[in-house]
């Protein structure tokens, strides 16, 4: 079972960027494809990104295209999010899962391991 951490949350400004840090123990992530959710107040869990295990390529969810990159490193067992031009309507708790496997695909990472989270807020 791998344990993950999400941290990098935090408050900032519409317009502003943080990196979110997901840092796995336990196990390797090699294996692993990595994805980034988040949940607003009142609001489903909405998948944005994913990374493949098998080579990296990445998946983003129309919302969050262009404004956010996933990346992995797995040297260091840890996947990053990194998003830039935040805006009010990003505000929402943060999740990083990981399953193993070579490719995202339409996984819900419901057999993966998640995280505790982390809060975003994005003040206007």
């Amino acid at each position: 079972q791998v344990q993950l951490v999400e941290s990098g949350g935090g408050l900032v400004q519409s317009g502003g960027s943080l990196k979110l840090s997901c840092t796995a123990s336990g196990v390797s992530l090699e294996p692993f494809f990595i994805g980034w959710f988040r949940q607003a107040p009142g609001k489903g869990r909405e998948q944005i990104s994913c990374i493949n295990s098998a080579d990296r390529s990445t998946l983003y969810a129309d919302s969050v295209k262009g404004r956010f990159t996933i990346s992995r490193d797995n040297s260091k067992n840890s996947a990053y999010l990194q998003m830039n031009d935040l805006q009010p309507v990003d505000t929402a708790v943060y999740y990083c899962a990981a399953e193993r496997g070579p490719w995202c695909g339409y996984s819900d990472f419901s057999s993966g391991s998640w995280g505790q989270g982390t809060q975003v807020t994005v003040s206007s």
